[in-house]
């Protein structure tokens, strides 16, 4: 598929599981073995602008000296998305397409799916995208997740939240939706989907500005949730201490905005949200999230059209904020994590992020906020990564985007 192809001024949709924003170039490096690293600055570059500071982006290649092994837990998921880990150590998965979601055992049994959820627009990006776990599951029951809710003139990102009831045949009780993006669009792409609880006990919710131009021109405006990171309460209300909630033209849930499409995130060591964004052709970003900054898209950036085309002036811009670090040429991130286990003393700290482009698991050395150095781990072999997340036993878990068989896999030291 050309690149020109993929441009949104000539936009056709793409085919089930292959997402038209998250291109796999010819020029990817081959792939090395589990203990080796690729480059980061092994494909051409299209970025347009020079960085605002140095080690912005292109990082010096570092390689781990921690040997680690690859084990496989589950198998045989449809286009699995999201992971995420209940209190005993049981695991609930996503399946994007088919809005199916499973109990998986540590020793990789899989539940029926679980009744229950409400349906999901399954086609291109859309479907049952992130799964969290509610602080107080012990108690509440609880789970979230997000999804593409069908609506009448479109569709829209949408969370859900329900108590798990388990059982031969597992379901969720007492369903509710607790937030709904903002106006709704007929799109199937770019609605964002991860996230985040943080210990004031809040949720974070990432959200993409739906790709086409309709969506695209309203990632900076405040009457719209597109483009946005968004903060509520775990029953949907809004947070009195959000930074627009006083403003009578804003969607009071919007806690950041400027944003393309946002897949990553996680919380630091200090409780701050990094987040990982799609960007386009060389201007994927790594942001460090304030409350009521604006990240610039689509005004600054350093990324082109999927044509080649120029979108952007200037990556600069009064009042934006710049990326903590870009790529150019792009990963395709996808989940997120910031290791901080005992059974990788050298990752402690790092970032680790699924990377679609390249079929990588790239890991980030970071310092005082910045990117001291990038590695290309590739423990999936030729697969795509779709989610990363850190087990309570301190273990790597990974999700491959495979149709029919997806792959849950664990990464222990060897």
């Amino acid at each position: 598929m050309s690149l020109a192809f993929l441009s949104l001024l000539s936009f056709a949709g793409p085919a089930r599981g292959q997402e038209s924003v998250e291109p796999t170039a010819p020029s990817e490096d081959p792939v090395p073995g589990p203990a080796e690293s690729a480059s980061p600055q092994a494909s051409p570059t299209a970025s347009q602008f020079p960085p605002a500071f140095p080690g912005q982006t292109n990082a010096p290649a570092v390689t781990s000296q921690t040997r680690y092994q690859v084990t496989q837990v589950a198998s045989g998921f449809d286009y699995p998305w999201a992971v995420a880990f209940l209190p005993d150590r049981r695991m609930l998965v996503t399946e994007k397409h088919t809005g199916n979601l499973f109990i998986v055992t540590p020793e990789g049994v899989k539940s029926p799916p679980i009744a229950g959820l409400p349906p999901v627009d399954g086609r291109d990006q859309g479907g049952l995208l992130d799964v969290e776990v509610s602080p107080d599951f012990a108690t509440s029951r609880l789970i979230f997740w997000t999804y593409y809710e069908p609506r009448a003139a479109g569709n829209g990102l949408a969370v859900g939240r329900g108590k798990l009831k388990e059982g031969p045949q597992p379901r969720i009780e007492a369903l509710r939706i607790i937030f709904r993006m903002k106006p709704t669009l007929d799109s199937t792409m770019h609605a964002g989907g991860r996230l985040v609880f943080h210990p004031d006990g809040t949720l974070f919710v990432t959200l993409g500005e739906r790709s086409i131009l309709p969506g695209r021109v309203q990632a900076r405006k405040l009457n719209s949730h597109f483009g946005k990171t968004v903060r509520i309460n775990p029953d949907g209300t809004v947070p009195a201490d959000n930074p627009f909630v006083n403003r009578s033209d804003a969607r009071p849930e919007i806690y950041s905005l400027g944003h393309r499409n946002v897949l990553a995130a996680a919380l630091d060591s200090q409780n701050r949200l990094w987040e990982v964004e799609m960007g386009p052709l060389g201007g994927d970003e790594l942001n460090l999230i304030g409350a009521g900054k604006d990240y610039g898209w689509p005004t600054i950036g350093y990324g082109r059209e999927y044509s080649g085309a120029p979108i952007h002036q200037s990556a600069q811009g009064p009042g934006m904020e710049q990326p903590v670090y870009f790529w150019d040429p792009v990963i395709a991130p996808s989940g997120m994590t910031i290791y901080s286990g005992n059974l990788f003393p050298e990752w402690k700290g790092n970032f680790f992020i699924g990377g679609l482009a390249g079929h990588a698991l790239v890991r980030l050395v970071m310092k005082n906020d910045r990117v001291q150095g990038e590695e290309r781990m590739h423990p999936a072999g030729n697969a795509r990564i779709r989610d990363v997340v850190q087990g309570p036993e301190g273990a790597l878990y990974l999700l491959t985007d495979e149709p029919t068989n997806g792959r849950l896999l664990k990464i222990t030291p060897r």
